[in-house]
């Protein structure tokens, strides 16, 4: 037996080209493209309809990495993600920060691979073959912040 994770269907849709909270699945949270653009230092020449369609690949990513964890929480009782009991940080649930952190590793890494003919940092002197490992590194933390809500290790070995 599969358990999903609820989503709610009440609200209308957002407007392509909206800054508005791409809204979750109504446990895991919302996700606002402005603070994750000032956060991930997403520059103005991703459009507000690549960043969303780049957030929403995102949150497809860490739901099917997360969807077992979550269905388990959900049946233990917990409303939502900031609900589990964990530790807090700036009066913020660890868990939901991983989360945000997980998805803004995972965005800027797409956004990087799909605008590599365009330097997202800000300096036009990179070249396309610099941003490889950026994009490596972006998608080992988004894994790293996952797997920190799993509560499992960051790094398998395996003796050869």
């Amino acid at each position: 037996m599969t358990l999903s994770i609820p989503i709610k269907t009440s609200a209308a849709p957002v407007a392509p080209g909206s800054t508005a909270p791409i809204r979750n699945d109504g446990w895991l949270p919302d996700i606002e493209p402005d603070a994750l653009r000032a956060g991930y230092r997403i520059r103005e020449v991703v459009t507000p309809e690549r960043l969303r369609t780049a957030v929403i690949g995102a949150i497809m990513a860490a739901r099917a990495d997360l969807r077992s964890w979550c269905a388990a929480r959900l049946a233990a009782g917990y409303a939502s993600l900031a609900d589990v009991p964990a530790d807090k940080v700036d009066g913020e649930s660890v868990l939901v920060l991983s989360y945000r952190r997980a998805i803004g590793a995972y965005v800027r890494a797409e956004l990087i691979e799909g605008y590599r003919d365009t330097d997202l940092t800000g300096r036009g002197d990179r070249k396309v073959d610099d941003l490889e490992p950026s994009v490596d590194e972006l998608r080992r933390d988004a894994i790293h912040a996952i797997r920190d809500m799993l509560e499992v290790g960051r790094t398998t070995v395996e003796l050869i």
